[in-house]
């Protein structure tokens, strides 16, 4: 117990206060607990995660769904260890907690349940309450993210050209407004192409994954890259301001133009509007299918009314208050029409890469599901997976030797996620092109710590098990490696040597001080950067307790 004295209790993912106990059997697998003292708190409330039924096949009316709100599927806890749950208030208020000692055939002390302390009432009871799961994700980041000055600069700029055309100092953009809004989405999607995307990402690493190169410099790339999902809502915004400022303009000359271009952008206005609101957080937080399929089907439509507002424009003759036929010439010229290209390009690019697939999928445990693809994947890429291509999609990590096959690992957490333990499918619709995320850019460092929680190991496993750019650190702190897992899991974590891969099994060895952990590993690993992948809670108190020890890291944000 003496790691638990020098690191204190401290929260970390989830909200739980941990402690560390090294052993040095990274799978040794604990004796059964007796005599431990019963538990009988209530448990944590958490916000639902609305769903609607799915689109396709089945048309049923909206459902409600009860899925846990974790987007990541990192938790610590299995959704057995209900009582695991209890009294997280208590414990993240510092109280005490009595662990049973217990050293049977020499293994590490098995982790006792906590006592129930005792209850508490009125105003008491509301301010120690466990933060929401949405505050942290929204607030807890901090008011001045890189994405949302990002979503600043791009929301100042659109307003300063909005001034300035209204007040007659930019006549450009008052003749053209529509032009700016176009220009706006444009923009947004193309922030949001994974094909554009995984270009960015690997020239950022073939640029900057030079040991020369500043790791300030790195870092920052990396801040960039991870918080694009800002300039994407930024202009999102932006197009329905000018879009609005545009239909303004019109209907004041109405009669230099056609009732059927004011119906259509108004259409698409509205379109835009209702894509705007799903997206907004705490649509998004509660009810992500919602969000998914209204900005989907929203999106669509939309593209499809602008080409007919394009059409309409060009051909419109306000002298004759007719269409011309000849419109190609007039077309090419334009700059809305190459936009237009361009954005329908983009969104066409991904879906020309969807394929029906055979895969494997088995279940080492209810908890969690493996899923087999055939081809080999570059380290660091994610993939997506869906039961039917215009229902919804699911990104997970992949774990991969580059060579026949990869897989991926889905914490069942969800309600698609349980249902892949329940009912695995023979067949799931892949889009072929991986896109990158945050693990692909540690091939930018020289030395890198990964950090994961539960099934989150999933994005970093394949840098153990293919050759990468980074001398890389894997820490995981999970529970029941071999039970939750799998045999194969736990295989591709062994055979490392001991500084390289540390795996804090919190059935054996309690539950740790994660973020101080981190800190402790990173130094002695010597590392660069620290990359996490956990649960909202978790993934902000380890990048936090990096930084303030003067150690870059990074881990899953908001839309990122």
């Amino acid at each position: 117990m003496e790691n638990a004295e020098k690191y204190g209790r401290f929260s970390s993912c989830r909200g739980v206060a941990f402690e560390i106990k090294p052993h040095a059997d990274l799978f040794a697998i604990p004796a059964p607990a007796t005599n431990l003292p019963n538990n009988n708190g209530t448990r944590r409330s958490r916000l639902p995660w609305g769903s609607l039924s799915r689109v396709f096949p089945s048309s049923r009316t909206i459902d409600r769904s009860i899925s846990r709100t974790s987007s990541h599927f990192c938790d610590l806890e299995d959704e057995d260890d209900a009582d695991d749950d209890d009294n997280l208030v208590d414990i993240e208020e510092g109280h005490e907690v009595e662990r049973v000692e217990q050293k049977p055939f020499s293994l590490p002390p098995a982790l006792s349940k906590r006592e129930k302390p005792p209850a508490k009432s009125g105003a008491s009871a509301t301010k120690q309450a466990p933060k929401a799961r949405l505050s942290v994700i929204l607030l807890d980041q901090g008011l001045f993210t890189i994405y949302k000055r990002l979503f600043l600069v791009c929301l100042v700029l659109n307003t300063t050209g909005l001034v300035l055309a209204a007040t007659g100092k930019f006549p450009y953009a008052r003749n053209r407004a529509a032009l700016f809004s176009i220009a706006n989405i444009f923009a947004l999607v193309l922030c949001r192409s994974e094909a554009f995307l995984r270009i960015v990402f690997w020239l950022a690493v073939n640029i900057l994954g030079w040991s020369f190169v500043p790791l300030r410099i790195k870092t920052t790339a990396t801040s960039f890259l991870q918080s694009v999902g800002g300039i994407h809502s930024g202009c999102g915004v932006s197009s329905i301001a000018w879009l609005i400022y545009a239909l303004v303009l019109t209907l004041q000359d109405r009669e230099n133009t056609s009732p059927e271009i004011i119906y259509v952008s108004s259409a698409i206005l509205a379109l835009l509007c209702m894509s705007a609101l799903a997206a907004f957080p705490l649509v998004r937080h509660l009810h992500h299918n919602v969000f998914e399929r209204t900005h989907r089907f929203a999106g669509w439509t939309s593209l499809l009314l602008l080409w007919i507002f394009i059409i309409l424009t060009v051909s419109y003759d306000p002298e004759t208050k007719s269409y011309t036929d000849n419109i190609g010439s007039i077309m090419i010229k334009r700059q809305e029409f190459w936009f237009t290209v361009a954005i329908t390009s983009l969104i066409i690019v991904p879906w020309l890469t969807v394929r029906r697939v055979p895969v494997r999928v088995s279940s080492p445990s209810g908890h969690a599901t493996i899923i087999k693809f055939d081809g080999g994947v570059e380290a660091g890429l994610l993939g997506r997976i869906s039961p039917s291509p215009f229902s919804e999609w699911h990104a997970f990590g992949i774990i991969s030797d580059n060579k026949k096959e990869h897989l991926m690992l889905a914490g069942a957490v969800g309600d698609y996620t349980k249902s892949l333990v329940s009912n695995p499918p023979t067949h799931l619709w892949v889009r072929r092109v991986h896109f990158a995320g945050l693990p692909y850019l540690t091939n930018m460092y020289n030395k890198v710590l990964l950090v994961a929680t539960g099934s989150g190991i999933c994005v970093f496993l394949s840098f153990l098990i293919q050759p990468c750019k980074a001398d890389v650190c894997v820490l995981w702190v999970t529970k029941n490696v071999e039970q939750n897992f799998g045999e194969e899991i736990k295989v591709w974590m062994s055979g490392h040597p001991k500084e390289k891969v540390i795996v804090h099994d919190t059935a054996v060895l309690g539950r740790p001080n994660v973020a101080q952990l981190s800190v402790e590993t990173a130094k002695n690993w010597g590392a660069e950067v620290v990359l996490v992948t956990s649960n909202p809670e978790g993934s902000r108190d380890i990048v936090g307790t990096c930084k303030a020890n003067g150690i870059a890291a990074f881990g899953p944000i908001w839309d990122s």
